[in-house]
């Protein structure tokens, strides 16, 4: 199997079925247009999932591609009707800036290369949307920032969890603490992937390993889930495949803590699977399992309650969440402040491993 998070999460539970509720929450009377998004990059998570997510947006449609593969250029001419005009090489999309037609550029780029295609996008003058993580270290995040602030574009990260219901209450309740202060935080994801292929997710230099690819959805949560910044971190990384993970983790666990004394135990791995999100507090729990998937994402409460708000598509939620802050000029949802966040906790947790000490982070 493949060590591409994006394929294995597609194979056991990508959902395209029939739509309970709308994408947003935040319908188009001040919306005259849907915005032209640029894919830059057509690997897995473009292909398989944000392109055919694209098709179900209502504020939002596929209009461009970047790519440095000519072979495919004709393919998703014909399956999108993307004319010519609109394909760019990573040579010509400075172009993009003369193109009307395109409104925004999605980076889908192997996380080390990030900052340098976010930058230049921003440099078009077009709004930045930038996958998860948002780059490999806090000097380049920030530089993704002011190039944005430059330019006077949006920009946004996509944390698709942020936009996901079920995660939105979970957020909400760290201000609101139905159950009181939170104790402990428990966020866990992993796969177990039998013999990961070759790939940049096996590169420490395009910014691979397990702690970035899918270790920022065990951090982010358990920020979003206590509201809180950390003020320390330990962490310890390992492998059982020596042979292949030879420049990046296999394994991370990190233990965070914050402010008012709650504690989150991290874990992310792709030896082991594990999908859990737990909070435990004064009087009582709540926790969503799975709480990253593509689709599924539900829970319960030591009350009884169930999370279980249903939403068909959640890249297409995020796009059209992410489409209308620019159309009715408001703040993005996930900005660069918060990937910028999670990347400083990232290179910590890397110190912390390295050094089997713990990191302070005020």
């Amino acid at each position: 199997m493949s060590l591409d998070r994006r394929t294995f999460i597609k194979n056991t539970s990508l959902l395209l079925g029939s739509s309970l509720l709308p994408y947003s929450n935040l319908f188009a009377s001040s919306s005259k247009k849907q915005l032209g998004v640029c894919l830059v990059a057509l690997g897995n998570y473009s292909t398989t999932v944000l392109a055919p997510a694209l098709q179900l947006t209502k504020h939002c449609r596929l209009t461009g591609i970047v790519t440095g593969t000519p072979s495919k250029i004709p393919i998703w001419q014909k399956k999108y009707n993307i004319p010519d005009k609109n394909v760019y090489s990573y040579n010509t999309m400075d172009h993009i800036a003369n193109n009307p037609e395109i409104d925004i550029l999605y980076i889908v780029l192997p996380t080390g290369l990030h900052a340098k295609y976010a930058i230049k996008a921003a440099n078009t003058g077009k709004h930045v949307w930038c996958e998860k993580p948002m780059a490999k270290t806090e000097e380049e995040c920030l530089s993704i920032i002011k190039a944005c602030q430059k330019n006077k574009v949006k920009l946004s990260i996509g944390y698709r969890m942020q936009h996901e219901p079920n995660t939105q209450q979970i957020i909400k309740w760290a201000t609101t603490k139905p159950y009181g202060d939170i104790k402990t935080v428990y966020a866990e994801i992993g796969y177990n992937v039998g013999n990961p292929a070759k790939s940049w997710r096996l590169d420490s230099e395009l910014g691979g390993g397990t702690m970035y690819d899918l270790g920022v959805y065990s951090l982010n949560a358990a920020r979003y889930t206590t509201g809180e910044e950390p003020i320390s971190v330990i962490a310890e990384q390992m492998t059982t495949r020596p042979k292949i993970f030879t420049e990046t983790d296999e394994t991370t666990h990190f233990t965070l803590e914050f402010p008012s004394g709650a504690v989150a135990h991290g874990k992310t791995s792709v030896g082991h699977d594990m999908h859990r999100l737990r909070v435990d507090s004064d009087n009582g729990w709540y926790q969503l399992q799975p709480f990253s998937m593509y689709s599924g994402v539900q829970g319960e409460t030591s009350d009884g309650k169930l999370l279980n708000t249903y939403i068909e598509n959640q890249q297409a939620k995020q796009m059209d969440d992410d489409a209308l802050s620019i159309l009715n000029n408001t703040n993005v949802l996930v900005p660069g402040e918060e990937g910028m966040k999670d990347i400083r906790i990232v290179e910590a947790i890397y110190n912390s491993a390295k050094s089997n000490r713990k990191i302070n982070l005020i």
